[in-house]
């Protein structure tokens, strides 16, 4: 047969895929396999690609091709078949949750998320199971997998060194604490930019919640330091670069406010580790002692979700048309956590828990020491 060629309009094609989308809810595999034969064709795929990835004949192509020309798109009718769902054997519910694992990108499609349709689409192409769309969600979450947004992990992480850190440096990093009656102290630097911050609100359906912002690239910085056994919170704000200069400034006034023995967790941040900083913790050996987190791992840093917290107190969803105003604010909320360690502690819930499974380098996990 001589290959084809046609041209489908914007507009045209914009209505296949809605019959498309209509036809997966529904779970009328039929309808989809055709739409999506008539898109690859307006795509420019030769028919005999499109035939074996769908699994029909070339004839069977062209027959469908014809049969849209004459009748449009009335002709394409979605039908629901819908019912009880077939069930899958333990077999193939094995292979699907090893499918859903490993991504749609392994799985074909030019998409990084998971949605229902395209589960509903896998399950058909590799199990030869129409559900319908509805269903899919309740499959997965019976499979143990329920929707959730991703994060961000560097391509730089130590496996073993982060394994390493979580199951044996900071046990006894917080075994020295306890024994030497001193302060287990997570540190980070905050920034808190004046054109704001968005987070999720209630509001109007089909009213998007609009905030006023200036624009401005100023921000304000905080150094924070919290304490792991009793939530107690330090912090001193500052207008200027984070540098070794005000680093050493806070951990001064720290040191002051204190007599305890101090044991610092601390990230790799540059100014962490200049000559500067080294010369001021010899100076300092008596009562400041200091650990580094794996290299690229602020999840292990608790001191992350207090930071979130002031932002959702702070600065989410407020404009603020001066700078002022920002400084304000923000030593507003964090000076409602210096008052109140029990709230900062309850931050530390979500740490302990991540704290309880240790990953190792080949991806398994076994219990952290407790």
């Amino acid at each position: 047969m001589t290959e084809v060629r046609i041209r489908i309009t914007s507009e045209t094609r914009k209505q296949l895929a809605e019959v498309r989308r209509r036809a997966f809810r529904a779970g009328d595999l039929p309808i989809v396999k055709r739409v999506s034969a008539l898109l690859a064709i307006g795509r420019g795929e030769p028919v005999a690609t499109i035939a074996q990835g769908i699994g029909v004949s070339a004839a069977t192509v062209y027959r469908w091709l014809q049969q849209f020309l004459a009748q449009g798109i009335a002709g394409l009718q979605v039908h629901w078949r819908g019912g009880r769902p077939a069930k899958l054997t333990a077999q193939q519910r094995e292979r699907l949750a090893e499918i859903v694992r490993a991504g749609p990108e392994a799985a074909g499609f030019p998409t990084g998320c998971w949605h229902a349709l395209l589960v509903q689409q896998v399950i058909a192409r590799e199990l030869h199971v129409t559900y319908n769309v509805q269903y899919v969600a309740t499959l997965l979450h019976n499979l143990g997998f329920s929707f959730q947004k991703a994060r961000f992990v560097s391509d730089h992480l130590d496996a073993l060194a982060r394994a390493t850190w979580l199951a044996y440096t900071f046990p006894a990093w917080r075994q020295q604490a306890v024994a030497a009656g001193g302060l287990l102290l997570f540190g980070d630097e905050a920034s808190f930019a004046q054109w704001g911050s968005l987070g999720y609100t209630w509001a109007p359906v089909g009213q998007q919640p609009v905030v006023k912002t200036t624009g401005r690239r100023k921000a304000y910085k905080v150094y924070g330091l919290i304490e792991f056994f009793s939530g107690r919170l330090f912090y001193q704000g500052t207008t200027g670069k984070l540098e070794s200069t005000s680093y050493i400034a806070f951990l001064t006034l720290v040191l002051a406010q204190t007599h305890e023995p101090l044991f610092l967790v601390q990230d790799g941040a540059p100014y962490h580790r200049g000559a500067a900083l080294k010369a001021f913790f010899a100076a300092h050996a008596d009562r400041l002692h200091v650990t580094q987190l794996p290299s690229y791992s602020p999840d292990y840093n608790p001191i992350e979700f207090l930071w979130r917290a002031t932002k959702r107190r702070a600065t989410h969803n407020r404009y603020f048309p001066e700078f002022a105003t920002l400084i304000s604010t923000v030593d507003e909320a964090l000076a409602y956590f210096a008052v109140h360690p029990e709230h900062v502690s309850a931050l530390f819930g979500r740490y302990l828990d991540h704290l309880t499974e240790v990953p190792t380098v080949d991806g398994a996990t076994s219990t952290a020491a407790a």
